[in-house]
């Protein structure tokens, strides 16, 4: 989180749009945060997208599509996989923005599996709050175990590797 994937999904969107290309932009239906159907980056810069609530949906709904962004792809099931092995061996670009991790440090959803088909991965990372270094996790501050929990500040921090291992230190002591 906060590290820029849903602004720069939403660039390269933007350029393709204008370099006159038939573009669709899909979500998680249940990424309501910003919006129920927009893709909104915590810039608040907003493209228009279609929520589903399967990956197969994707083709259904891109049949004459040569551009398609997905966002959250981390909420969507692991048959994205082959949703977009299809589209790219159709000819269209796929573009897809999520977390590689979950909150715990474990790989998240089909973005392991997608990294090791994509034809280009560019990571970005957000910054530690604590020191400044490239973040390496999410850290959840709230206390919930779901495994998705939507949220912002309030409840995840991006942390380097050796400020979450504080904090997970931190968080064992026992509370006076």
């Amino acid at each position: 989180m906060f590290s820029g994937k849903t602004e720069e999904l939403i660039r390269r969107m933007k350029r393709a749009k204008f370099a006159k290309q038939r573009v669709e932009i899909f979500k998680p239906s249940i990424d309501t945060r910003y919006s129920d159907n927009d893709v909104v980056s915590h810039d608040q810069n907003v493209i228009p997208s279609t929520p589903v609530d399967h990956s197969s949906s994707i083709l259904l709904l891109s049949s004459d599509i040569e551009v398609v962004g997905i966002d959250e792809a981390q909420f969507l099931d692991m048959g994205l996989v082959d949703v977009c092995n299809q589209l790219a061996y159709r000819g269209v670009r796929v573009i897809v923005a999520g977390l590689d991790m979950d909150f715990r440090g474990v790989p998240f959803g089909p973005i392991p599996a997608l990294c090791a088909i994509a034809d280009d991965v560019t990571k970005v990372h957000a910054i530690c709050v604590k020191c400044g270094n490239l973040a390496y996790v999410s850290h959840r501050l709230v206390e919930n175990d779901k495994r998705v929990l939507l949220g912002e500040t309030q409840e995840y921090e991006p942390l380097c590797r050796e400020c979450y291992r504080k904090a997970l230190e931190a968080e064992k002591k026992p509370k006076s």
